[in-house]
């Protein structure tokens, strides 16, 4: 059974900047954008899985989404927050710095977006932790694929939703091993998964209470926290603070010299409240620090 929701948000509302902030590359098995700019995802609700496709109306501000799955109502009754209502820009301190309000002015319509479900924005984030961008997709979109399941109703055919906590669970150690996944991190996972629920319900306390409550798991870091916080709470503070990248082309874009995570902190200290606005923004301009190294190579842990 389709359900349907219209609504009209009070500000100006980009999709394709606030929901793909949610995607994981072009290849994440569960995210799509339609042709027409619509946007496709796939979600496992407390309700169960749901397929959730939006789109925006020309000319009118408004924004409707039809929604099929058992998780359809628990995720239309939250429709707001996914697009950023619970967020606001207006006390960003766009002016200490001209990239900064250049940017910020350039997307008015750039939302931090809510999902209100941990484990979904904590499974990718430690799969992510110290490897490249490729191979930590490369490892979502293998198992997504391999022990997801389809999404419900008319969504394109590859859409997939992600396993459930058990699913994840049994996983065999081969198939960590296949997607690329090394010991530490798949033993980060079960660390996380034998806690879900009391993670999932981290969704409805305070940012800082959440963040502290992710962190005591072992194998979770503030870096993961940060990750997992800015998707699943909407956090515009969660700086992703020992990202290998994001402190150089902060410090790059901001002096133009280089950066460490102390340099990094100091410099988006005026920023408190909306550090991870700030960082998002510098990546959106384009900023590049100068490459001096050789690129990191991705790893096949498979043939460890």
């Amino acid at each position: 059974m389709e359900l349907t929701r219209t609504w009209r948000p009070p500000y100006a509302l980009d999709l394709r900047l606030t929901l793909g902030q949610l995607q994981r590359g072009k290849s994440d098995p569960t995210y799509r954008v339609a042709a027409d700019g619509a946007v496709w995802r796939s979600a496992l609700t407390p309700d169960g899985p749901c397929t959730l496709r939006v789109s925006a109306r020309r000319g009118t501000g408004e924004v409707t989404g039809r929604a099929w799955g058992p998780g359809a109502a628990w995720q239309l009754d939250r429709f707001p927050e996914l697009l950023g209502s619970g967020d606001d820009p207006d006390g960003f301190p766009a002016h200490r710095h001209p990239l900064l309000h250049d940017e910020f002015r350039r997307r008015p319509g750039l939302r931090m977006p809510r999902t209100g479900l941990v484990m979904a924005a904590l499974i990718p984030s430690v799969l992510e932790q110290k490897v490249t961008t490729i191979e930590a997709r490369r490892a979502f979109r293998m198992l997504v694929h391999r022990h997801g399941t389809p999404a419900p109703g008319p969504a394109p055919d590859d859409l997939r939703v992600i396993p459930d906590t058990a699913g994840w669970a049994r996983i065999p150690t081969w198939d960590w091993h296949q997607a690329g996944v090394d010991h530490k991190r798949s033993r980060t996972l079960m660390e996380a998964l034998r806690v879900a629920g009391a993670l999932e319900r981290t969704a409805r306390q305070p940012n800082a209470e959440a963040s502290r409550l992710l962190k005591l798991v072992p194998g979770i870091g503030v870096w993961t926290t940060a990750e997992t916080m800015q998707r699943s709470h909407g956090d515009a503070d969660a700086l992703s603070v020992g990202d290998l990248h994001l402190c150089g082309q902060v410090a790059h874009a901001l002096t133009g010299a280089p950066g460490d995570d102390a340099r990094m902190l100091e410099l988006l200290e005026p920023f408190r409240g909306h550090r991870h606005r700030a960082a998002l923004l510098i990546r959106m301009s384009g900023v590049r620090v100068p490459r001096r190294a050789p690129r990191f190579a991705p790893r096949d842990f498979s043939r460890i």
